[in-house]
């Protein structure tokens, strides 16, 4: 006599295990990951100097974009545009001057300037070489380092030297201006000419000598939307956000200049 109650129970099973499957398998309309509402993942190529203040830049831009995750490359703006050429995915490109944005102009949107850069002279800590200015960078005695000169930090190194007719001759040419800092610090050089903000985040392991206002030179930072971006919106909207009060508070905090 239990016999059709056990088929009835089995059926009941067989019609609710659809349901119930249904309702684990993240499927569910409650915001889980397979309602297909994933977060954007922006990658950002940039210019080595804007190494330590885009990671501040892009925790600030996460905070106030909650659901977008912002990740960067950085390296030397010459490397950068290698990258975007090779078709590289990326949503987003800041170089460390106009130069290598322009041609790329084929690659990218409307570049904006986001913020301006000059040199400096960092030596070793102390300056025991006790260099007073460029001219001394000709010294036989000292061991200076310079970027090469396809990179924007090495182009505007040259053009501030030649100017003044500075005869140079760097015991090594560096593919970034950190790596031109990085020689300075580990007391591989005794100087080298790089941007004020990469010397001010390397405060305590290098001394400055500044260079004067009508021996320098002004580095311009474009920033562009990449036409092979997924996140055409989003990155329209970053690049946008890097004129914002608050990333503009975030660069001259790091030694940049308003653009």
């Amino acid at each position: 006599m239990r016999r059709p109650s056990v088929r009835l129970a089995a059926l009941a099973t067989a019609l609710l295990l659809p349901f119930v499957a249904a309702c684990g398998d993240g499927s569910s309309a409650d915001g889980g990951e397979g309602d297909g509402k994933k977060g954007t993942t922006l990658t950002v190529l940039a210019a080595a100097s804007l190494t330590d203040v885009f990671r501040q830049a892009g925790d600030a831009y996460e905070k106030a974009h909650p659901g977008t995750k912002v990740t960067f490359s950085f390296a030397g703006s010459q490397e950068l545009a290698s990258q975007v050429r090779q078709g590289v995915p990326a949503d987003a490109l800041v170089t460390a001057d106009a130069k290598t944005m322009d041609g790329l102009s084929r690659e990218t949107g409307e570049p904006v300037v986001i913020a301006r850069n000059r040199l400096t002279i960092a030596t070793a800590r102390d300056n025991p070489k006790h260099v007073k200015g460029l001219a001394d960078l000709a010294r036989k005695d000292l061991k200076v380092v310079l970027a090469a000169p396809e990179v924007p930090v090495g182009r505007y190194s040259r053009k501030v030297l030649d100017r003044q007719h500075i005869a140079v001759r760097p015991v090594s040419q560096e593919p970034n201006v950190r790596a031109v800092l990085s020689k300075v610090t580990l007391g591989e050089a005794d100087a080298g000419i790089v941007y004020v903000t990469d010397a001010a985040a390397a405060k305590g392991k290098v001394a400055t000598v500044a260079v004067p206002d009508a021996q320098n030179a002004v580095a311009d930072y474009p920033a562009a939307t990449l036409k092979s971006s997924r996140h055409a919106g989003e990155a329209a909207e970053f690049v946008r956000w890097l004129k914002s009060a608050e990333a503009q508070r975030l660069l001259g905090a790091a030694g940049f200049q308003r653009p």
